[in-house]
């Protein structure tokens, strides 16, 4: 199960849409893709309701209401009602988070974003759990990850997210940045801080990070291959010596390489099984245009995908490499590329350069503060390192 029937109610707003439209849709796909890493599926119902919601014809408050006085008003319940129940409510719950592109980065916002995803699911939603756990898995032939004992859960919730709060991405390729983020969101996860529900939570938080420090993430991945990326952190958790095998983080990096550099594996389960076939032994890089061409890697895994980020406008370009590592004003920027006409340089070179997530301002919600100023994102600095040779 895929989400691939799901998503495709959503394709053609996310394609051809208004912008609102398209980020709406971008998150209800995203949303209702999510549920496949827990075997649910979302009922037509709700697939209305988010279609309604796109057009602007209901709020997502509004689509809560509706769901619940649906459930509430059926006469008979069937097999699967409480899975379907969940995966609305989850669905409608995500979508409303992924409207709002802050993120409380820290453990109480780790826990506080659980418990808004589930709230009105789960009983236990956004606490701790307080018992050790074990999970057979399909692509490790039945054997489990070994999660995090539950008494020290916390603990290390603080110390992971402590360690990326700090962590500097200054001078670093984008295929050690990507290497970088696969392994802070596997090490995220293995905590598996929830009784129930963490491969959700783990997603969720992580787009929201990524939006935070200035990347893009506003594709189908999550929607189209959420189990791919629930079976990539299996991997990349899994060790067993007997076995003679090792952590896998490859697969994980190959999911963020498309998600964040526009590269284009093939994101299939099956090169994920500990012991595949020999048709699913070397996963493809399957090359596609794309506004950013990138270089792959060969089919041999690495754990440090060597993609470069391109772009096509000089104008971009030159001002990324203007900024390099620095804060500066307008007028400093303008000065550094050469450049006199201050409507001229907003136009064809920092309104285009935050547009595509390459430069952010210091205040960003104050456009006009007297003391503007304006530095690269980590995408920004990404193509900076990479082209500072």
């Amino acid at each position: 199960m895929d989400g691939k029937e799901l998503y495709i109610n959503f394709d053609e707003y996310i394609r051809q849409g208004e912008p609102g439209k398209r980020e709406a849709a971008y998150a209800w796909s995203t949303a209702i893709g999510l549920q496949a890493v827990d075997g649910l599926k979302t009922s037509a119902y709700l697939n209305e309701l988010a279609r309604r919601n796109i057009e602007g014809e209901i709020s997502i408050d509004e689509v809560g209401r509706l769901l619940d006085s649906y459930y509430e008003s059926k006469t008979s319940r069937e097999a699967d009602d409480d899975d379907t129940e969940e995966a609305d409510k989850v669905s409608k719950n995500i979508k409303g988070i992924l409207a709002v592109k802050t993120c409380d980065f820290s453990t109480k916002g780790y826990i506080s974003m659980h418990r808004r995803i589930f709230n009105g699911v789960m009983k236990h939603a956004g606490e701790l759990r307080k018992y050790d756990i074990t999970k057979r898995e399909w692509v490790l032939e039945g054997d489990t990850v070994n999660y995090l004992n539950w008494e020290d859960l916390r603990r290390a919730l603080d110390y992971d997210i402590e360690q990326e709060r700090n962590f500097s991405y200054k001078g670093l390729s984008t295929g050690e940045m990507v290497a970088h983020i696969a392994k802070f969101t596997s090490g995220l996860w293995q905590i598996h801080a929830f009784g129930e529900g963490n491969t959700r939570t783990t997603a969720v938080f992580v787009i929201q990070y990524l939006r935070s420090i200035g990347f893009d993430v506003e594709n189908d991945l999550y929607a189209k291959h959420s189990w791919y990326f629930r079976n990539a952190l299996v991997r990349a958790n899994y060790k067993n010596v007997r076995k003679g095998i090792d952590y896998t983080p490859v697969f994980l990096e190959r999911f963020f390489c498309n998600l964040l550099l526009g590269e284009h594996w093939d994101l299939r389960n099956r090169y994920l099984h500990i012991h595949p076939t020999e048709e699913w032994r070397v996963q493809p890089n399957l090359a596609a245009p794309n506004k950013y061409r990138t270089s792959t890697p060969t089919s041999t895994p690495t754990s440090t995908p060597t993609s470069l980020i391109h772009i096509d406008n000089k104008n971009i370009l030159r001002l990324v490499m203007a900024l390099g590592e620095e804060q500066l004003s307008v007028k400093k920027i303008m000065e550094k590329v050469g450049l006199k006409d201050r409507e001229n340089f907003l136009d064809y070179s920092l309104n285009p350069s935050l547009a595509e997530g390459f430069v952010r301002p210091l205040y960003p919600d104050s456009p006009h503060h007297p003391r503007q100023k304006y530095l690269l994102t980590v995408k920004g600095l990404a193509m900076y390192n990479d082209n500072d040779k």
